[in-house]
């Protein structure tokens, strides 16, 4: 068990390295814009919405997530945030 514990040390410490916080690329002007695309709450969240919310929304990236799920709280200012309930339906659309 003595020689578990230095192996089981590393491989936590390998664990608690946190990357870099991800940023909107200055060059680009890349900012997300939520404002245009809350007509689509209530819809299904499907690939085609949220293809589509993302352009109008001039967001780079997109997380999908359904409500209550666990979620980092890295502040991403391209992303559009897409929650969605149970159903698939999209509950609430924000950046970050």
């Amino acid at each position: 068990m003595i020689r578990v514990a230095p192996i089981a040390l590393l491989a936590l410490a390998a664990c608690t390295q946190t990357p870099a916080p991800a940023t909107a690329d200055p060059a680009s002007g890349a900012q997300c814009d939520a404002t245009p695309v809350q007509d689509r709450i209530g819809r299904m969240g499907d690939a085609a919405t949220v293809e589509s919310a993302k352009a109008a929304s001039g967001a780079r990236t997109v997380r999908r997530y359904e409500s209550g799920s666990a979620l980092t709280m890295d502040f991403r200012p391209d992303r559009l945030n897409v929650e969605v309930d149970a159903g698939g339906k999209i509950v609430k659309l924000t950046c970050g």
